[in-house]
């Protein structure tokens, strides 16, 4: 059997982000039908100089791939530079006539199309397939490419190795601040939390004056992705308390972990956290998040039993055996059709 060669557009390795953490899944993970390879597009988005360089070097790339080879470039696509940066790539393939598939991420996305309307149909009109992690991102889709060209697909990550003895610390991760619900957490878990545990508040600080120094609160930075995942397996509740999402990975993470997981009714993790794989509340409702944290802090049964539904949630729908799977069916059907 001829294998296809799958041609992601992005980044790997050890870089923030969600995106890239999708992508270094793909590249550990062993597909029977396909080779997964990477087109470096993306840049750090403070360096424009060295930003240019990699969409320049990405164009080179796609322009020398061989039109007849078993194959499919797939544009990964968040809010506002990727679909400019990706998009146009995703654009560049499709004329050459290699099949495409657009894969959808952010929080924003609903918001940052009906500001830029042209731009995203333009992207999602290059692709022979997009995939969504929301239903939501779903329909907002349909309003640009037919429906049947669109598929929902959940992010997946490997199994993590959580400790047999979980500690007594919760964990936040992701950018410091208000758009991820740490104004809430901050004030939530100053009512509620006992004075035997700690919340590690790991992200990359945007907003400065929600770092201050609180009593049972570490403001651990922006950790490397083992380093996270590392405190995850100790640790005995995630929290990630956002206002708006799409599906976040540290939620699945935090699942594979054995953690007992607390966050929003925002984005996908509804679905995520359904049939008791969780707890949900509304963004930016304190009182509904001290609640949890304090039956949580203060009930060893009520983490286990939260903890052992999320796991075989996770394992059912969001592990990458689960998933992966389906995206590489996907990714083949997709080269087969244009073949």
């Amino acid at each position: 059997m001829t294998r296809v060669t799958v041609h992601h557009l992005g980044r790997s390795g050890e870089h923030a982000g969600g995106m890239t953490q999708v992508v270094n899944g793909y590249l550990a993970w062993r597909f029977d039908e396909v080779d997964v390879r990477v087109i470096t597009s993306r840049a750090d988005p403070h360096d424009m100089a060295g930003a240019m360089r990699r969409s320049a070097q990405a164009f080179a790339e796609l322009v020398r791939l061989p039109k007849r080879a078993p194959q499919v470039v797939v544009g990964h696509l968040s809010e506002r530079g990727s679909f400019v940066r990706e998009g146009a790539l995703l654009r560049v393939a499709k004329a050459r006539g290699i099949p495409t598939v657009a894969h959808l991420h952010g929080s924003e996305f609903a918001a940052f199309a009906d500001r830029h309307p042209r731009l995203v149909a333009a992207a999602l009109r290059s692709a022979d397939r997009v995939v969504s992690l929301s239903d939501e991102s779903s329909e907002v889709s349909a309003r640009y490419v037919d429906a049947e060209r669109i598929v929902l697909v959940p992010n997946a990550i490997a199994p993590g190795h959580p400790a047999p003895v979980k500690q007594r610390i919760a964990v936040f991760g992701g950018v410091v601040g208000r758009r991820k619900g740490v104004d809430v957490l901050l004030e939530a878990w100053r009512r509620a939390a006992p004075d035997d545990w700690r919340l590690v508040i790991a992200g990359p600080i945007a907003e400065a004056d929600l770092a201050l120094e609180c009593s049972g609160v570490e403001f651990a930075g922006p950790l490397a992705h083992d380093a996270l995942m590392r405190v995850l397996d100790d640790a005995a509740i995630a929290v990630l308390p956002s206002r708006d999402e799409a599906m976040p990975m540290f939620v699945l993470e935090a699942l594979a972990r054995d953690c007992a997981v607390v966050s929003t009714r925002v984005g996908g993790i509804p679905a995520v956290l359904r049939d008791g794989a969780g707890v949900l509340v509304e963004p930016g409702d304190v009182d509904a998040l001290a609640t949890a944290l304090a039956t949580l802090t203060r009930s060893a049964a009520a983490r286990g039993r939260l903890a052992a539904a999320g796991r075989r949630v996770f394992d059912e729908r969001y592990s990458a055996a689960a998933v992966f799977p389906r995206l590489e069916r996907l990714w083949v059907e997709t080269a087969q059709r244009a073949a």
